[in-house]
């Protein structure tokens, strides 16, 4: 008999990121982490901006993931976000400069406003520079 799996799938406006069968998700909600195994009871959450994870096989999937919402039911994971990307295919150099940037932007920020902005860049860089980095280290 064949072992219960998860269909997982982040999309975003654009496209869709992810698709596959998986033996865990795992992602940061605003109100903390959660984990996700086969046959979970139904679940939703809105997602932080942080990365999310998948399991498959032994092997690691990780993801920047920009907020969004995320579901759970029948056996099905949805994210949908306004931007995600594999951890594997994030630009580290472009990642790194846009972390500079938002870094000079808050250091010159004037208003509220300013440092709002700022701050969600410096916040979407990093996030992005994680998951580079954790995907590096589970390849």
């Amino acid at each position: 008999m064949s072992e219960k799996k998860i269909h997982f799938k982040i999309i975003t406006p654009e496209r869709i990121v992810f698709e596959d069968d998986v033996d865990s998700v795992t992602a940061k909600g605003v109100n903390g982490s959660f984990g996700i195994l086969p046959e979970h009871i139904p679940f939703m959450s809105t997602l932080d901006i942080d990365t999310a994870k998948a399991e498959k096989d032994g092997k690691e999937y990780i993801f920047s993931i920009i907020g969004g919402a995320f579901q759970f039911k029948n056996n099905e994971a949805i994210i949908l976000t306004e931007a995600a990307e594999c951890g594997g295919d994030i630009d580290t150099t472009r990642a790194q400069l846009a972390k500079e940037r938002a870094e000079a932007s808050l250091s010159s920020a004037q208003t509220q406003q300013d440092i709002k902005m700022a701050n969600a860049a410096l916040t979407r860089a990093m996030v992005r520079l994680k998951a580079a980095s954790q995907n590096n280290n589970n390849v």
